[in-house]
């Protein structure tokens, strides 16, 4: 039984991707849409194998090649959103969205050469606008407590705080209205 609450509120419009921006290094980043190619996945896969395992939260992203393309091959499937900050061919962040029940589970990770730059901001609000334009209405999500970077960046985007009891923070926000 799932007891995880949502705002009756529907979040403010994001822009969904494609989008570019300039972030605060001056570099020209693009938010796409996942679009399976080869090429996609094999920069995916290599931006997560050069990831800095200190930034590894709650297991992922896995730290071997081989389960990296487990882990992809699992959430860039036809039922999960994914969006892509790309700075020229090289991948600086990931956003995916990946059905829970009736509601989308949300990771994202920044390249650490890539973060604290406005990326992270930029590529959930994209996810989110995706989402909102492929019909999902809930989307949750968990961050250590302890990361109050990320946890600042979800509440400016909108996430509100629907579980404390644990060392995690589960938290939630509202794309569409109900279809109750």
């Amino acid at each position: 039984m799932n007891t995880r609450t949502y705002s009756d509120a529907v979040a403010d419009p994001y822009e969904a991707p494609p989008l570019s921006f300039t972030d605060r290094e001056e570099r020209t980043i693009e938010v796409r849409p996942y679009e399976g190619d080869e090429a996609e996945f094999e920069a995916l896969v290599e931006m997560y194998d050069s990831f800095d395992p200190s930034d590894r939260a709650q297991g992922i992203p896995p730290g071997r090649e081989d389960r990296i393309r487990d882990w992809l091959d699992n959430i860039l499937d036809d039922e999960c959103l994914n969006a892509i900050a790309w700075h020229g061919d090289e991948v600086a962040g990931h956003a995916t969205l990946v059905p829970d029940g009736d509601a989308y589970e949300l990771a994202i990770f920044v390249h650490q050469e890539y973060q604290r730059a406005g990326i992270g901001t930029r590529l959930i609000k994209a996810l989110l606008g995706y989402g909102r334009e492929s019909g999902v209405e809930k989307v949750w999500l968990t961050v250590e407590r302890w990361n109050r970077a990320a946890v600042g960046l979800y509440k400016t985007v909108g996430f509100e705080t629907s579980d404390a009891e644990s060392f995690e923070l589960e938290m939630t926000i509202r794309l569409n209205p109900s279809d109750e």
